[in-house]
């Protein structure tokens, strides 16, 4: 199916691994001219012919200096995809373990980052009638699942996402939320990650905890899922195939969230 996106522009954030270079390797697929940010510019994002933005967003100035470069060298913004995110904290710790300055760095890049980037972005995506694509999780929907300050920034970012549909979609921009379960990248892969720690707070090897996860937490598919999965799903929603899905948050956990 052609998704009608050839000589659009677009932005995707988080982009040097995982979901955020799968998104940028499908939407490049598509004919996009992508500007993609990332701290380190990795050879696996160098080949995909997209234009590279080395930026921290956590950093005040970050998102500001990402918008004028992405404008500078694209003209306008047609697509925004918000994916950059992580800094999930220990997987061993309480609501109690997490002092102020853990929960001020969590939100700066899981939260404030898309909104700092977002606001830059939205003149150029209103002059467009663009879309944007935030990249939450399911977690957003059970905050017990992982750490408290990753799973409430998350919530917080899906909850934008609607809050921005509604201001933004009577001005042509559509604004949709897609939330992955585990996906099979550093967060859970990395014995520094997420999924190690998790491992060593439980007393398994990693391993063993990757193996049994998806039945642990309901997965139905009986397996991670894979970036390239997810990045299918952004591109979609991209696509003005899809004109009238705004405002969505649309999990894509292979049936772990059981409620209506």
């Amino acid at each position: 199916m052609d998704l009608q996106l050839k000589d659009k522009t677009a932005l995707v954030t988080g982009a040097s691994r995982g979901i955020g270079l799968a998104v940028v390797e499908h939407l490049v697929e598509e004919g996009v001219r992508v500007v993609a940010a990332a701290r380190t510019s990795t050879a696996e994002l160098r080949a995909t012919g997209a234009f590279a933005v080395q930026v921290d967003l956590s950093d005040a100035a970050g998102p500001q200096r990402l918008v004028a470069s992405a404008l500078e060298e694209l003209g306008e913004i047609d697509l925004l995809v918000n994916n950059v995110g992580g800094g999930d904290g220990d997987g061993t710790a309480g609501f109690l373990d997490f002092q102020d300055e853990a929960w001020q760095q969590i939100f700066d890049l899981n939260f404030f980052a898309a909104v700092k980037v977002t606001r830059a972005a939205l003149p150029s995506l209103i002059r467009r009638s663009g879309a944007i694509v935030n990249i939450s999780s399911n977690g957003a929907r059970m905050p017990s699942a992982g750490p408290v300050a990753y799973t409430t920034a998350k919530a917080s970012l899906t909850a934008l996402g609607k809050a921005l549909a509604e201001e933004f979609g009577p001005q042509g921009v559509r604004v949709n939320t897609v939330s992955p379960g585990p996906v099979r990248t550093a967060l859970w892969e990395d014995p520094a990650g997420y999924g190690g720690q998790l491992a060593r707070q439980l007393g398994i090897p990693q391993e063993h905890l990757l193996a049994g996860l998806p039945q642990q937490v309901g997965m139905l598919t009986g397996r991670l899922i894979e970036p390239a999965e997810v990045a299918a799903l952004v591109v979609q929603l991209c696509s003005p195939r899809t004109a009238s899905i705004i405002g969505a948050d649309y999990l894509i956990d292979a049936g772990s969230i059981k409620t209506v």
